[in-house]
């Protein structure tokens, strides 16, 4: 006998609930409310954010077709999610932290800090907010704002349409700074949406480091969602060095969108180590552009995921100058349900003529339900190149390595910790701060035993 369920029944009535595409994004920008940053600001930045917010309207998640299978932002749930307004005019504070040669603490919706230390300021070094620096010298930013972001990519061009916090680091000419800077971002406040910008430039043959910290806020609730998107500009000009370090330790509701550009003049060196532990759902994208003859770039970027953690990270390394050289790293520790997609594309240009560049992304599962997918790729329009090499690897421990550990006595799950740990310590040990590295370590320690469990030490 077949059972007839009546259209009035609690199990008829009941709405299922709306299923979203893997590359929808239910985040919704308030038009009024870049209108009214809009209207605050001088003509050209103006455009600059309604050209980019129309951008974000029409551009797809994925500009890459190579890449498109892996997108998902289904555990990105920010339909309710809003914008602060604009900060208000911020000072800079007196006091600089010990060891530190300039702090910028961005805390939710207000300046925590900004202040320089008294020998660099004598230099000639500012840390400035934003929004201070289009009031104070608009035009003096026309270069290092516009047209530095993709133009393809749409949560690149979020930001750009949305920036509601900002950050200006410069370091003049020849200036050499021993202690780094410091800039911070405390986020993580159910429901509202941080965009931030940080612009950093190097003169000719200046020498700086700095740190990156994303934290979550004591406003941070567990379980409720918060957004976090943020750019950094970097701008090297000749024979400039800068080591940046970036911790990402954000909130486990956060959805953090991250995008990275650096231009890098003649002869000039950056280093970047990236650290993403935090969030729920992380998109990084970095861009480097060698633009002058004999400069380098080498970055290393770690994920340590757990629970259903998502990161996607994609990086693309442009040669276009002389004997320009490049080392990408990318490698990801996976727990319990994560995944990582590591996606990477090296283009060496016509004008590239002896460039030296490599490309790696290696992946340790340490549970069966644990997925990471690398994708490195290189696009060569010059033949005559020193190296141009890509490699990648997805699997679970080193069976050898366990066994070598323990025939000298170690227990087979501290072994497993020495492995993890170790594999992840060439971005720890680039940290250009002792404190920084200090509570990195630290993090991904309890990270590993908080997720050490029977199916985690007995990993396939």
């Amino acid at each position: 006998m077949t059972e007839v369920v009546e259209a009035s029944s609690p199990a008829a009535a009941r709405p299922r609930p709306a299923r979203r595409g893997v590359g929808e994004l239910t985040y919704r920008v308030d038009t009024e409310a870049v209108e009214r940053l809009a209207a605050r600001e001088p003509g050209w930045l103006a455009a600059d954010r309604r050209a980019a917010l129309e951008a974000y309207g029409r551009l797809p998640i994925e500009p890459n077709q190579l890449y498109t299978t892996y997108v998902d932002l289904r555990a990105a749930d920010l339909a309710g999610v809003v914008a602060y307004p604009a900060a208000p005019p911020s000072t800079s504070s007196a006091a600089t932290p010990d060891g530190l040669a300039a702090l910028a603490w961005f805390d939710e919706d207000r300046v925590a800090s900004l202040a320089v230390d008294e020998a660099a300021a004598r230099a000639g070094v500012t840390v400035r907010s934003l929004d201070g620096a289009v009031r104070e010298d608009p035009d003096a930013l026309r270069e290092l704002v516009l047209d530095v972001l993709p133009a393809e990519d749409r949560l690149a061009q979020l930001s750009r349409a949305a920036w509601n916090r900002g950050v200006v680091v410069d370091v003049p000419d020849g200036v050499r700074l021993t202690e780094p800077i410091v800039v911070r971002w405390s986020v993580g406040a159910p429901g509202r949406a941080v965009h931030a910008r940080t612009i950093v430039r190097l003169g000719e043959g200046a020498e700086a480091s700095l740190v990156e910290e994303i934290v979550a806020s004591p406003a941070t609730v567990a379980g409720g969602q918060a957004l976090f998107t943020s750019t950094t500009e970097v701008h090297l000009g000749a024979h400039a060095r800068l080591a940046m370090a970036s911790l990402q330790e954000s909130g486990p509701d956060e959805v953090v969108f991250q995008q990275r550009v650096a231009r890098i003049g003649e002869g000039a060196d950056l280093r970047w180590a990236l650290a993403q532990l935090g969030g729920r759902l992380v998109r990084s994208r970095v861009d480097n552009v060698l633009a002058g003859d004999r400069s380098q770039v080498e970055q290393v970027e770690i994920v340590f995921g757990a629970g259903e953690q998502l990161h996607d990270l994609t990086s693309y390394t442009r040669h276009r100058g002389r004997d320009t050289s490049g080392q990408i790293l990318s490698k990801g520790v996976l727990m319990d349900k994560a995944r990582s997609y590591m996606k990477g594309l090296i283009s060496i240009e016509k004008t590239a003529v002896g460039t030296d560049s490599y490309l790696g992304e290696f992946g340790m599962n340490l549970s069966r339900t644990a997925r990471a997918v690398a994708i490195p790729s290189l696009e060569i329009d010059q033949p005559d190149c020193r190296r141009a090499a890509h490699s990648s690897s997805v699997g679970p421990i080193d069976e050898g390595q366990l066994f070598y550990l323990e025939t000298r006595g170690i227990e087979p799950l501290e072994a497993r910790k020495f492995i993890v740990l170790g594999f992840l310590e060439p971005v720890v040990a680039r940290v250009p701060l002792e404190e920084a590295q200090d509570r990195l370590r630290d993090a991904l320690e309890a990270k590993w035993a908080a997720g050490v469990a029977p199916d985690a030490a007995t990993a396939a």
